[in-house]
């Protein structure tokens, strides 16, 4: 089976016609599409540790979320004479591995495979909350209805969970948590209107924001103001790359009926942050 093979059935798989090279980052980054695959990797993103990981495995294609070469289009015409960019490439030739970006595709088919992910791994696809009928919110993150807990509650669950140090919160550790949307990644930002997560947070009533990247004075301020104003607002920061690596812990699964024998194993890429 050759990697352009394993790419065909995945974008197949998810509902979609392939996107144009242009409009995608869903590329390879490294190898050939007509490479014989042995071993497949999938992981939130294609980190150097990864990448010996893979080796050590004896793993030939590496499938990851984010980008490989630094920038969301993981373009590379600025990296000429870049060492990192040169030892990393070495790094991947030398062992004969080809990496291909999974992330446009995954989310934006018929079902988002990141949350799939996220669901199986806190077992909450039972909680989550019907699509509203005409709402411009649909398909925006993903609103669930939980068993009630507190802030405090959700954090320490998350950071127990998920192994981190630390899970940044906003609101009062005590409030009451029911209604959550979970905005993994960059969802927070708002995917080019900076109002839309606290638009969702009205519209669904939302108790709590579980969040991945966050920008300070949009969401993170509304949701303070709120607590301060005494309506029982709040926020959760898990960081991008804890909030999304599930959905590529379980692709492996998903992807069986493309893969067959083949041995697939998911390699954690891990928080970026150390904490002093």
């Amino acid at each position: 089976m050759t990697v352009q093979n394993i790419i065909d059935g995945i974008i197949d798989k998810t509902g979609m016609c392939p996107l144009p090279m242009e409009r995608t980052c869903d590329r390879l980054m490294t190898g050939e599409a007509d490479m014989e695959v042995k071993k497949i990797v999938t992981t939130f993103m294609a980190t150097v540790d990864v990448i010996r990981e893979a080796i050590r495995l004896g793993a030939n294609f590496i499938i990851t979320h984010e980008p490989t070469w630094f920038t969301g289009m993981d373009q590379t015409d600025w990296l000429e004479g870049d060492p990192v960019y040169q030892e990393k490439r070495k790094l991947l030739e030398e062992n004969r591995i080809a990496v291909w970006r999974f992330h446009d595709h995954m989310h934006m088919g018929a079902e988002d495979g990141i949350y799939r992910g996220l669901e199986k791994e806190f077992g909450w696809a039972a909680y989550r909350m019907p699509d509203v009928e005409g709402s411009t919110m649909n398909r925006f993150g993903a609103c669930y209805e939980i068993p009630e807990t507190t802030l405090k509650g959700m954090g320490m669950f998350f950071r127990s969970r998920l192994g981190m140090e630390t899970v940044q919160i906003v609101g009062d550790p005590e409030m009451p948590v029911k209604r959550v949307s979970v905005l993994v990644g960059g969802g927070s930002l708002g995917l080019g209107l900076e109002q839309r997560p606290m638009i969702q947070m009205r519209e669904r009533d939302i108790d709590v924001v579980i969040c991945g990247d966050i920008t300070e004075w949009t969401l993170s301020a509304y949701v303070r103001d709120a607590s301060a104003l005494g309506l029982q607002k709040g926020m959760l920061v898990l960081g991008h790359e804890r909030s999304e690596e599930w959905g590529m812990k379980y692709l492996g699964e998903w992807m069986e009926s493309i893969t067959g024998e083949l041995e697939v194993v998911f390699v954690d890429a891990g928080e970026p942050f150390n904490y002093i």
